[in-house]
């Protein structure tokens, strides 16, 4: 195997064999700590093809050994391949007759009564042979004292024998003051110390390792985890060899940590109990508060130098591990000598945690009480002493749940929800006070909601009825209040909202407004009745102007009022300063929403983003999931459908179905209505598939979900589905908030399913109801009413109306539905004749469409050149092209429209109109009216195709 950096260390042994092999006996002590790889070193010196004319005896000291004499000696005979005899007793002259061998010899003169340098003389014996003797020993500081003693004899004896001792020891105290190294070090010798490996090194090992050179920054990554034990980094090269020449940063696994165990198991008792005090401990907070306050009573530092612990620090922690100062000091010099510690903190996290799941449970609970309780007496922070609190399942009283209490709400500020939830489930776990039961369930649902709505639920379910007895406080039963409303219970929820204001103070009775405000604008339900408002409960007088910054009070504004450019400025601006909680999630976002119907989208869009950054910082999933579908469905109002889909589908997965409650149907919607906008019909249909709660139809996401699914079922050839889905909308949101029906354009849809399905009458009567609402609606609503009309109307009309109709689009920025406005004018001014202008308008519909990546709107040949069509025409030889009148009445009448008919759409008389038509057969060589649209396509004469005579055919 091949060695790094230890070139030096490997030229002094070679260089020692050399003198020994001459006649001068060499004694080499190798000196490095665990893992350094001392016996790497020596299996390579001796693996080298010039020890193959030395005779070797090699043998690895052991503890369980030191009390069996010559224990260690008999290993150094057998590793030469004599078989050891049973020990007996032999006397004298047998063993003078040499009738045994060495092995058994030694065994001899070793017997009871025997002085031990007879053990010596056999070695002497094997030295005088015809071979140089190389006798290696490992871990030398753990002899027998027996073999020791005939070792040091045969040093005594080799001045000018060809011998060569090599001995490893530890570096560490406890081998430094072993009767077998101070012996050792009291001869003559030459002395290789190992030390850790360079950054060079482990550079050179992981390049020979993975077979071409690493980057800077993972070499150094890796030395800085081992400190260039060899060990350490043989350990992390074997867990991050499965990524091969992609690796690009170390990689912690089951090697690693049985490295690190097995450097902990090598050193003193103390060392262990020394080592697994600060893997509790874990972070330099804990030492750093218990040295913070035990150094009131410690001397002051030197001024000079660094060392790695204040002394009272190291007090501290000498009094958790039950050693002596002196004891812990010398056990982190030598943890960090071999690599697990830099300073007093573990090197890696794995490797506090495999020190700690390497203790019995029972002693490591133990453990972490103990550290609790001395730093709750040392008055460290209360997050610290909660999280040995945590770690040793327990709650001291008096102090301990309170300390919980505080650090749960440290954690949660801190955006850690998983140590706020683990503080609370254990004071919850013990807590018998049914109010101080329910306080701490509340508060462990407010932290849950955060990530998952589905598990908070568990803890606020059972206390519905403590809020509705007014047994919570205002902010937990806000809490319960806001589950209900997500669930879809918004009945309850109004009438306990009316029913608990008028028991309480001004500013609670503004907490309980605010969740009334954001159940009627938000879920979209209905108003309450006159007999709530009696109760003092009317949102008008009630929203607060101080909570969330005077966030709700502008958004009723915006809501309630007519939307006005200064009114959105302010929202946003208040959102700007809004901070994220608990309680106005659903402000926020219903304050996004109403910016974007307020025809600025592109000022909720960058809103959003801002907040869903935030969100992403603080790792809040539903606030992530909430303000994603938003986006989405601000992106869907601006027809940008990709955006839309996408955003809406990550949305929708990012949360368990059972977290999304009634508000699945927002992200949903959203999806549906882009899908099928972008023609992929069967991605609308999966997710049309999926189950949706009941309670979700009651509120406004569920009119949304009809309405998508509705215009799904008109894509999809289904107008009476269509038209049943909006009926329903209908019913439902004349039962609902009639105020958001300004907002939601279900009598266009109406509109839209029965022109469809041959009710151009009705279709127009609901347009124009659409029309009528009062003032304050958005651009968008009344364009599409606007447009539904023009579709009821004659061409002139038609034209006017989506023209205005396209204005209103380019104020509030919806592509999509500007691409078929686009194309429905065209369609009007081909109707009237006017060709040169439908191509034109043809053309910007279809730039719209695919600005909103979806199919054009308009037919192909509107989007060629005249000029391609005049040579195709003339390359046939067929005659020129009709004039402008000739194909105004030419394609009426291919569409099959009467001369009478084509007279009043045209404003102009029979007489002309038959003219016209005259001029026509005789161009187009037609003998009758029912060869007219063939001989249109094949003189490419522009025509309406049959799907616009279904689909623009105005009203007679």
């Amino acid at each position: 195997m091949r060695l790094f950096d230890r070139s030096n260390d490997l030229h002094i042994l070679n260089e020692a064999f050399t003198e020994s092999a001459s006649g001068n006996g060499q004694l080499v002590i190798i000196v490095g700590g665990p893992g350094a790889g001392k016996t790497q070193l020596l299996h390579e010196f001796l693996d080298t093809p010039d020890r193959l004319g030395a005779r070797i005896l090699q043998g690895t000291a052991c503890p369980t050994e030191q009390n069996r004499p010559m224990s260690l000696l008999r290993k150094l005979l057998g590793s030469d391949g004599v078989e050891t005899a049973p020990s007996v007793t032999v006397p004298p002259t047998e063993v003078r007759r040499g009738a045994f061998t060495p092995s058994e010899e030694l065994r001899a003169r070793t017997a009871p009564g025997e002085p031990e340098p007879g053990a010596a003389e056999t070695l002497l014996r094997l030295a005088d042979g015809e071979r140089p003797l190389v006798i290696a020993v490992d871990d030398a500081h753990l002899m027998d004292r027996a073999s020791l003693r005939a070792v040091v004899h045969l040093l005594h004896r080799s001045r000018f024998r060809r011998i060569l001792v090599v001995c490893t020891t530890s570096g560490q105290p406890d081998a430094a003051r072993s009767a077998a190294y101070t012996e050792l070090i009291r001869r003559p010798h030459r002395r290789a110390r190992l030390g850790p490996l360079s950054e060079r090194a482990v550079g050179e090992l992981i390049a020979a390792q993975t077979g071409s050179p690493r980057p800077a920054g993972v070499v150094r990554a890796f030395h800085r985890a081992t400190a260039g034990n060899p060990l350490l980094v043989h350990a992390l090269l074997d867990d991050s060899a499965r990524f091969g020449r992609e690796m690009d940063r170390p990689v912690t696994g089951s090697s690693y940590r049985q490295a690190v165990l097995s450097l902990v198991h090598r050193g003193e008792p103390r060392h262990v109990r020394v080592i697994r005090t600060l893997a509790a401990l874990s972070a330099p907070v804990s030492v750093t508060a218990l040295s913070a306050a035990a150094s009131v009573a410690a001397p002051p530092a030197p001024a000079s130098g660094t060392a790695p612990f204040a002394p009272a620090s190291l007090a501290v922690v000498a009094e958790l591990a039950d050693t002596p100062p002196a004891g812990a000091e010398e056990a982190v010099e030598a943890l960090n000598s071999v690599g697990l510690l830099d300073g007093h903190v573990l090197r890696h996290p794995t490797a506090a945690t495999a020190v700690l799941d390497d203790m019995a449970p029972a002693d490591r609970a133990e453990l972490h009480g103990r550290i609790a309780g001395l730093l709750y007496r040392c008055g460290a922070p209360a997050r610290e002493v909660a999280r040995h609190l945590r770690a040793a399942d327990r709650v001291p009283s008096p102090w301990g749940a309170s300390v919980l209490r505080a650090a749960a709400d440290q954690a949660l500020a801190a955006d850690d929800v998983e140590s706020c939830g683990g503080y609370l489930r254990l004071v919850l776990r013990d807590c018998s006070d049914e109010r101080e039961r329910n306080a701490l369930s509340a508060a462990l649902a407010r932290a849950e909601w955060r990530t998952n709505p589905a598990a908070a639920g568990t803890h606020l379910e059972p206390l519905r009825r403590a809020a509705l007895e007014g047994a919570l406080s205002t902010r937990d039963t806000a809490g319960v209040l806001r589950h209900m409303l997500w669930q879809g219970d918004t009945e309850l929820a109004a009438e306990a909202v009316a029913t608990l204001v008028s028991g309480h103070s001004p500013e609670d009775a503004q907490i309980l407004a605010e969740v009334e405000f954001v159940r009627q604008w938000f879920y979209g339900v209905a108003l309450p009745t006159r007999g709530t408002w009696a109760t003092g409960l009317d949102p008008r007088r009630h929203v607060p102007t101080c909570r969330n910054g005077g966030l709700t009070a502008q958004v009723a504004m915006l809501v309630g009022g007519v939307a006005t450019d200064d009114c959105a400025a302010a929202v946003a601006q208040a959102l700007q300063g809004h901070q994220l909680d608990h309680l106005n999630l659903e402000l926020v976002a219903m304050a996004l929403l109403a910016i974007a119907h307020a025809d600025r989208p592109a000022l909720a869009a960058d809103a959003c983003g801002t907040l869903l950054e935030c969100a992403a910082e603080r790792r809040a999933t539903t606030w992530q999931a909430l303000l994603g579908s938003v986006r989405a469905e601000i992106a869907l109002l601006r027809g940008d459908m990709t955006t839309a889909a996408q955003g809406a589908r990550r949305a929708l997965d990012s949360l368990h179905e059972q977290s999304w409650g009634v508000l699945a149907g927002l992200p949903l919607s959203t999806a549906i209505f882009a899908h099928t906008a972008m023609g992929a019909y069967g991605d609308a249909e999966e997710l049309l598939a999926r189950d949706v709660p009941e309670p979700m139809f009651r509120t406004v996401f569920g009119i949304q979900y009809l309405r998508a699914r509705g215009h799904h079922y008109l894509a999809t050839d289904r107008p009476f589905a269509a038209l049943n889905d909006f009926e329903t909308c209908s019913r439902l949101m004349r039962q609902g908030n009639s105020s958001l029906q300004k907002g939601i354009p279900w009598r266009s849809d109406l509109a839209l399913a029965n022109l469809r399905i041959g009710r151009p009458g009705t279709a127009r009567k609901w347009a124009e109801e659409q029309l009528r609402l009062p003032g304050g609606h958005s651009s968008r609503a009344r364009a599409m009413g606007l447009r539904m009309l023009a579709a009821t109307s004659k061409p002139h009309r038609r034209a006017t109306l989506l023209r205005e109709t396209i204005d209103l689009l380019k104020t509030c920025g919806d592509q999509h539905t500007l691409a078929q406005a686009y194309a429905d004018l065209s369609a009007a001014h081909y109707e009237l004749g006017e060709y040169a202008r439908a191509r034109l308008v043809a053309r910007q519909a279809a730039r719209e469409a695919k600005a909103c990546s979806v199919e054009s709107p308009v037919d192909a040949h509107l989007l060629e050149d005249p000029a391609t069509q005049s040579e195709a025409s003339g390359a046939k030889g067929g005659p020129a092209l009709l004039s402008d009148a000739e194909c105004r009445v030419a394609g009426l009448a291919a569409l099959g429209y009467t001369n009478r008919e084509i007279s009043g759409r045209l404003h102009v008389t029979i007489s002309t109109v038959e003219q016209h038509l005259t001029r026509v057969y005789r161009k187009l060589n037609v003998a009758s009216r029912s060869e007219l649209p063939s001989k249109m396509l094949e003189h490419r004469i522009p025509k309406l195709s049959d799907r616009w005579a279904t689909t623009h055919s105005p009203a007679g």
